[in-house]
C-alpha cells in the first residue's frame, strides 16, 4: 500500500500526538457506531491519494450512483483496510455498486476528467475548505471534523427555520 502512515501524516500536518490520535480514533469509532458504521483503525493505516477515486465519484454521479460509490469507498478504506488508490481495488468497488468498472477506469486517463476534479479541488480550497470531513450547507455554512448526529440535526433544523 502506498502513502504515508496516517498517524505520521496527522503529526506532521496538525502536530497531533499519538495520544491525540488515539483519542480521535476512539471518538470517531464511537460516532461511527452511533450510525451503524464500524471504523477499523490500525497502526498501519496509510494516508492515500484519493484523486482517482474522486474522478470515479464524478463518473458515478452521472450514473446516479455517487452516494453508493462514496459509501462503498468509505467502507473499503475505513472498515476493510483496502488501498483505494489502487486501480484494481477501485474497479472492484465500482462493480460492487453495479457500475461498469471498465468504462469508469478508462475515465482515469481522460485529461478533461482529471482537469475537472483539479478545478473543483481548487474551488473548494479557494473557499477555505482544507480538511475532511467538511460538510457545506448551501454554500453558506459548514461543519468541519467529525460531529455527532445531534449536531447535524441541529444545523439542519436551524437552516430549515
Amino acid at each position: 500500500m502506498e502513502g504515508q502512515n496516517l498517524r505520521e501524516h496527522l503529526a506532521e500536518k496538525y502536530g497531533t500526538t499519538k495520544e491525540d490520535s488515539i483519542r480521535a480514533r476512539e471518538q470517531l469509532t464511537q460516532l461511527g457506531q452511533e450510525v451503524g458504521f464500524t471504523f477499523d483503525y490500525s497502526d498501519e493505516m496509510r494516508m492515500l491519494n484519493t484523486f482517482e477515486a474522486h474522478i470515479l465519484l464524478e463518473f458515478a454521479k452521472e450514473k446516479g450512483k455517487q452516494t453508493d460509490l462514496k459509501l462503498r469507498l468509505f467502507s473499503a478504506f475505513f472498515a476493510e483496510g483496502k488501498d483505494i488508490s489502487n486501480r484494481e481495488v477501485l474497479a472492484n468497488e465500482l462493480a460492487a455498486v453495479g457500475l461498469d468498472s471498465e468504462s469508469a477506469i478508462t475515465r482515469l486517463d481522460d485529461p478533461n476528467a482529471r482537469l475537472e476534479v483539479q478545478q473543483a479541488e481548487e474551488t473548494w480550497k479557494n473557499l477555505g475548505i482544507s480538511s475532511v470531513p467538511t460538510v457545506v450547507f448551501n454554500r453558506q455554512s459548514a461543519l468541519t471534523g467529525a460531529q455527532p448526529v445531534e449536531v447535524y440535526k441541529q444545523v439542519l433544523q436551524e437552516l430549515l427555520a
